[in-house]
């Protein structure tokens, strides 16, 4: 079988690739750039916007695995171009090509698509793959991380100062991103394989923890794996956290982490995966227990010099 990857050379696309070169399954990923060879991956030059580098991409492929996405944008257009319209043109170029399974990584944030501009695009992006006619499944992950991880990286920088501020309080779930890349593989695997079971549906994923992680609870377990006791974790105010993302861009321009549309909402208190949306028990359970995970990533970050 042949997947078809988006986003091969982001964070989650980088564990897929591990992940299929594990498993001996082939990888065609797309990339704006010229990549390393790696074994078990033909890269396609292109992008989203590309519709002839998506036709390639597809042209006899199995499965096509769509990770690609933006996070970070000055404006709703930017989601809408990156997270909507990247999505639809995919979609085409696989129903044109006769793809079968086309397995989409949305984020938690489209179940509340008022709360900011990335989780309409996404949601709008999910409504899309809905309306299509490929054997579909859709995964919100919670907040992943793990080595090569960027976006939680500031959080484990502020805990090895002692400090980890917090929005207002609430609960998330967690997922090191290992586990996510299996649930995507397993995903894509074609005829009556247990994959056949999440079809047509929306799947949320996380690390096994019931109620998922309190947010102070989860600020001592970062702490804990980048070796303090403790730390602390003041719980910020909208406004205060509004204030800090208006800094944050003025120090870091486009690279600022901390966004307005981000606060929309990381003040939502309830992050949690739905367990009505877990992926079904024969095809998927988690293995990476999540304080073990968050040790490893902080080993990981010292290694390479980013801690």
């Amino acid at each position: 079988m042949i997947v078809a990857l988006t986003g091969g050379t982001g964070f989650v696309g980088q564990a897929v690739l591990d992940e299929a070169s594990r498993w001996g399954v082939p990888v065609r990923a797309l990339a704006r750039r010229d990549m390393d060879a790696r074994a078990s991956v033909a890269w396609q030059r292109g992008d989203l916007a590309d519709r002839d580098a998506l036709a390639r991409l597809v042209a006899g492929a199995d499965a096509v695995l769509h990770v690609a996405g933006v996070v970070n944008a000055p404006d709703a257009a930017g989601f809408h171009l990156g997270n909507v319209a990247g999505t639809e043109a995919l979609l085409d170029a696989a129903e044109t090509a006769g793809v079968k399974r086309f397995v989409f990584v949305s984020s938690l944030a489209a179940r509340e698509p008022g709360l900011s501009a990335y989780g309409r695009s996404k949601r709008d992006a999910e409504e899309a793959v809905q309306l299509s006619r490929l054997a579909w499944t859709i995964v919100r992950p919670p907040a992943i991380y793990g080595p090569r991880d960027r976006e939680m990286l500031d959080l484990f920088r502020a805990a090895r100062r002692g400090v980890v501020p917090l929005p207002p309080p609430g609960r998330a779930s967690m997922l090191h991103v290992d586990d996510l890349a299996r649930l995507l593989l397993e995903l894509t695997l074609p005829g009556d394989a247990p994959g056949d079971a999440a079809t047509q549906r929306i799947l949320e994923p996380d690390d096994g923890r019931e109620g998922g992680w309190p947010h102070a609870e989860l600020a001592q377990a970062i702490g804990r794996a980048v070796g303090r006791s403790t730390v602390w974790a003041p719980h910020l105010s909208r406004a205060v956290l509004a204030a800090a993302a208006r800094g944050d861009r003025l120090l870091r321009g486009r690279r600022a982490k901390l966004t307005l549309d981000r606060v929309g909402y990381m003040i939502h208190p309830d992050w949690v995966s739905r367990p009505d949306k877990a992926p079904p028990a024969e095809l998927w359970h988690p293995e990476i227990e999540t304080a073990a995970g968050l040790a490893a990533t902080a080993r990981w970050y010292r290694e390479q010099g980013w801690l």
